[in-house]
């Protein structure tokens, strides 16, 4: 799959980007009001016990800030971060060698935690629960299980598929979070503050063009707002007022509610090759040449959630909305759904 600008999964080219603009404080994190506040008074509350925080569950889509609100626990908490992900630690070894390193109140954030090697995951459970982990002395026959303590510590686990996690290790975590997607306001706030952080000129407009086509994903605006910015210094002497933010948005073939191409060519095929729908998830692959389980977990949630597009047993449906945004007149009857 190529990479796509409107993609809410990390890319290498986001990595110094996210770095600079990454909030350390929770008052300078934007939106999610209800999780700041959850965590707000949990964080106070462990501060003032002078204990760990309780293990920590964060979930939502990609891009939402998972791994920014577990840095900002650690730096509220005075405590260091160890950070790794699931697919990383690939025996119990590799985990037992980070656990036996941290110290009183140190948290480890574990990104994809839903994809964690089983054994590992069981591994984990005596820690999360006891703080104590087994260690294997010896080789053979003679080797001998012996109970280790490990440091009070935080986990704090983060995962796009919250139904991929085991029932054992979800029921571990005492602080259960979930990340919802952001309101154009909430975006515009922080694309404001990274256009301040990165010394980039851009009116309030500019700023409201570009946080209706971001998808309500911060990654996303950020990414935006960095390749805007380049249009801008070569087209329009570096400031990003609505015309500039909409002219370089049809150059990167974002559109005015945060589709691409990509996402256009999903609905179209299924307009003009199956009639509006209900078509497989098959066939629509094969019309589009790509994989179903891409189609499915990267382009239909968003189609979905803009009711673009609608999922039923028989297959695929184009919603009226798509008929609308695509400037395509919808047929005079589609399975008794559409009316002219």
């Amino acid at each position: 799959m190529a990479e796509r600008i409107v993609s809410p999964e990390d890319r290498e080219d986001d990595a110094l980007l996210e770095v600079n603009l990454r909030p350390s404080r929770l008052s300078d994190y934007l939106g999610q009001e209800k999780v700041k506040e959850k965590i707000g008074i949990f964080i106070e509350a462990a501060r003032r016990r002078k204990e760990a925080l309780d293990h920590v569950l964060l979930y939502g889509p990609p891009g939402l800030g998972k791994t920014t609100l577990a840095h900002i626990v650690s730096n509220e908490l005075g405590v260091k971060i160890y950070s790794t992900s699931g697919p990383v630690i690939e025996r119990v070894g590799d985990l037992a060698s980070i656990l036996t390193n941290l110290e009183d109140r140190d948290v480890l954030f574990i990104d994809e935690i839903h994809r964690l090697n089983r054994i590992v995951e069981e591994y984990l459970y005596s820690a999360m629960e006891d703080y104590k982990i087994d260690i294997m002395i010896g080789d053979g026959p003679t080797a001998k299980s012996m109970k280790v303590s490990v440091s009070r510590f935080t986990l704090i686990g983060a995962t796009t598929r919250t139904g991929l996690l085991t029932s054992p290790l979800r029921s571990r975590f005492g602080v259960d979070l979930r990340l919802d997607y952001y309101t154009p306001q909430e975006i515009g706030g922080i694309l404001s503050r990274s256009a301040d952080i990165l010394g980039v000129e851009i009116t309030d407009d500019g700023v409201a063009e570009l946080a209706c086509r971001a998808r309500g994903t911060p990654r996303i605006a950020n990414r935006l707002l960095k390749r805007v910015r380049d249009f801008a210094e070569v087209r329009a002497d570096g400031l990003i007022d609505t015309d500039v933010a909409s002219s370089a948005l049809e150059m990167l073939e974002v559109d005015a509610l945060g589709l691409d191409n990509l996402d256009r060519t999903i609905l179209q095929t299924i307009i003009e090759k199956f009639g509006g729908g209900p078509v497989g998830i098959d066939s629509i692959a094969a019309a589009v040449s790509e994989d179903k389980d891409t189609i499915e977990y990267v382009y239909e949630p968003f189609l979905i959630r803009q009711g673009l597009l609608v999922k039923t047993p028989r297959g695929r449906t184009v919603a009226p909305l798509a008929y609308s945004h695509l400037n395509i007149r919808p047929p005079h009857m589609q399975k008794g759904l559409f009316r002219e």
